[in-house]
C-alpha cells in the first residue's frame, strides 16, 4: 500500500513538473514570437517588418517549406513572405519544386503574355500546385511585372528533376537555329531519355548508358557557345533544359531521396548563378526539402536533403522556414478495398499528443513565427533540441491509419519557424 502511494505522489511531481515546464516554454513563446497578424496572402508582414531576426535579414536564399503539400495556410503565408521579400530585399527568383518544363509557360505568361491564368497551372508537374492559392501568386507577379524591364522582373524556375517533357524539342530548335555541330544519333539520343519513363522501383543502368553521350552533347553545345561567344537568353535555357535531363536521366536509375535532393540542390546552386544578378532566391518546397539537417524517415542514416546541401554550401546565406501546425482539415490520397484511389478530406480535431505542435498550439498567437537562434540562447529546458515529434505529410497527403509522425530537432531542422494553429485545404476547384 504504502508503495502505491509514494508511485502516486512520484508521478504527481512529474506531471506538475512537466506542467511547469510546458507553461514555462509557452511563456517564453508569447514574449519572444513574432506574431503574424493573418494568412491572408495580400496584407502586409507589418509586425514581423519591425522585427527582422539579424539572421533572416542578412540571408541571400530563403528556403520555405510545407508540414503537408495540401495546406491553404501554408501556401498563402508562404505568398505573403514572398511578397516581402520582392519588395523589400529585391528578391526576384522563384524556385519551387517542380521540374525544368513548367518554367517556359509559366515565365511567359507572369512577363506579359497571352493565356488564362487558370490554364498556365497546366505547367505544373507536381499535382498541389493546382489551386487557386498559387494561381493567386502567379497574377501577383505578373501585376508586379507588369511595369518593370525585364531585367527586373521576377523569374520562375523549377529545380525537380521528375520530369522531362519536351526537353528534346527545345534542344533540337536551338541547335538547328545556330548550326550546333550535334549530329543526329546524339539528337536521338536526347529523344529517347525524353520519353523514357520512371519506372519506380525497378532497377537499371539506364543512366550508366546514357549519360555519357548526354555529356557529350553538353560538351559540344558549350564549347560552340565558348568559340561564337553566344550569350542568347534562348541558348543558355537549352544548355540548361540538358543538364535538367541529365537529372531526370540519373533520377532514372538512382530513385532515392538523396539522389533527387543532390540534383534539386545542383540546379538551385545554377539557378542562382547564372540567373540571379543579386544572389538572392525564394524556394518552396516541402519541410523535408528546406530544412537544414536531411529527411525525417532517415533518422538513423546521414542522408543528405537539398537544405542540408545549401546549408554546407551558403552557410548563414541560406535562411530555411519550417512549418508547424496544430490541427484542422488534412487532404489524404486513399485506396479502397477495390484498390481505387481518391482524395478525401479528415478533420484532425485533436493535436497528436507528445508533438512540439501539442505544446505549441497553446501560445497565445493563432500564427506567430520564431527564430530559432534566439531560441536556442532563450527559451526554458532546451525545448527546441529535444528530439520530439512532428506530423509529416508528403504528396499523397494525410492517411488515417499511418503514422505519420517522426522524431526531429527543430533546433537542427529550421533557422526559422512558422506556427499555425489550424490548417484547411487548398482551393483545387479552378472551374469557378
Amino acid at each position: 500500500m504504502q508503495s502505491k502511494v509514494i508511485l502516486v505522489l512520484i508521478t504527481y511531481i512529474l506531471l506538475f513538473q512537466l506542467y511547469g515546464q510546458n507553461n514555462d516554454v509557452i511563456n517564453w513563446i508569447n514574449e519572444n514570437s513574432i506574431k503574424i497578424e493573418d494568412s491572408q496572402p495580400d496584407t502586409q508582414l507589418s509586425i514581423f517588418s519591425k522585427n527582422v531576426p539579424k539572421k533572416f535579414n542578412s540571408a541571400k536564399i530563403f528556403g520555405f517549406g510545407e508540414a503537408t503539400h495540401h495546406g491553404k495556410e501554408f501556401f498563402d503565408i508562404k505568398t505573403k513572405f514572398f511578397k516581402y521579400l520582392v519588395e523589400s530585399q529585391d528578391v526576384k527568383v522563384f524556385i519551387i519544386e517542380d521540374s525544368y518544363p513548367s518554367e517556359k509557360g509559366i515565365n511567359e505568361w507572369i512577363s506579359g503574355g497571352d493565356g488564362d491564368s487558370k490554364a498556365i497551372t497546366s505547367n505544373f508537374d507536381v499535382y498541389p500546385w493546382y489551386c487557386k492559392e498559387v494561381i493567386h501568386l502567379l497574377q501577383w507577379m505578373r501585376s508586379y511585372n507588369s511595369d518593370k524591364t525585364e531585367d527586373k522582373q521576377i523569374r520562375f524556375y523549377g529545380m525537380d528533376i521528375q520530369n522531362a517533357n519536351n526537353i528534346d524539342k527545345e534542344i533540337r530548335s536551338v541547335v538547328k537555329k545556330y548550326s550546333i555541330p550535334v549530329n543526329e544519333e546524339l539528337l536521338s539520343v536526347i529523344d529517347t531519355c525524353v520519353h523514357k519513363k520512371i519506372e519506380y522501383g525497378k532497377r537499371t543502368d539506364w543512366a550508366d548508358t546514357q549519360t555519357p553521350k548526354l555529356n557529350e552533347v553538353r560538351s559540344i553545345m558549350l564549347n560552340f557557345q565558348k568559340e561564337t561567344n553566344n550569350e542568347n537568353t534562348e541558348y543558355k535555357s537549352a544548355i540548361r533544359a540538358l543538364d535538367n535531363l541529365i537529372g531526370y536521366t540519373h533520377y532514372i536509375q538512382h530513385q532515392h531521396s538523396q539522389d533527387r535532393d543532390l540534383k534539386m540542390f545542383e540546379n538551385v546552386k545554377s539557378i542562382v548563378k547564372n540567373n540571379s544578378s543579386n544572389g538572392k532566391a525564394f524556394i518552396w518546397a516541402h519541410n523535408e526539402h528546406i530544412n537544414n539537417n536531411g529527411f525525417a524517415h532517415y533518422n538513423s542514416r546521414n542522408i543528405y536533403n537539398l537544405g542540408r546541401h545549401l546549408k554546407e554550401h551558403y552557410a548563414d546565406a541560406y535562411y530555411s522556414v519550417g512549418f508547424d501546425f496544430g490541427k484542422g482539415d488534412l487532404r489524404g490520397f486513399i485506396f479502397d478495398e477495390n484498390k481505387k484511389a481518391s482524395w478525401h478530406v479528415f478533420e484532425l480535431k485533436e493535436t497528436p499528443s507528445k508533438t512540439y505542435a501539442s505544446t505549441l498550439i497553446k501560445a497565445k498567437d493563432d500564427i506567430y513565427f520564431i527564430d530559432m537562434n534566439k531560441a536556442l540562447n532563450d527559451t526554458p529546458y532546451n525545448f527546441f533540441n529535444k528530439k520530439t515529434k512532428q506530423l509529416i505529410l508528403g504528396g499523397s497527403g494525410y492517411h488515417p491509419q499511418k503514422n505519420n509522425l517522426y522524431n526531429k530537432k527543430f533546433s537542427e531542422m529550421y533557422d526559422g519557424l512558422i506556427f499555425v494553429k489550424h490548417i484547411t485545404v487548398p482551393n483545387y476547384n479552378l472551374k469557378d
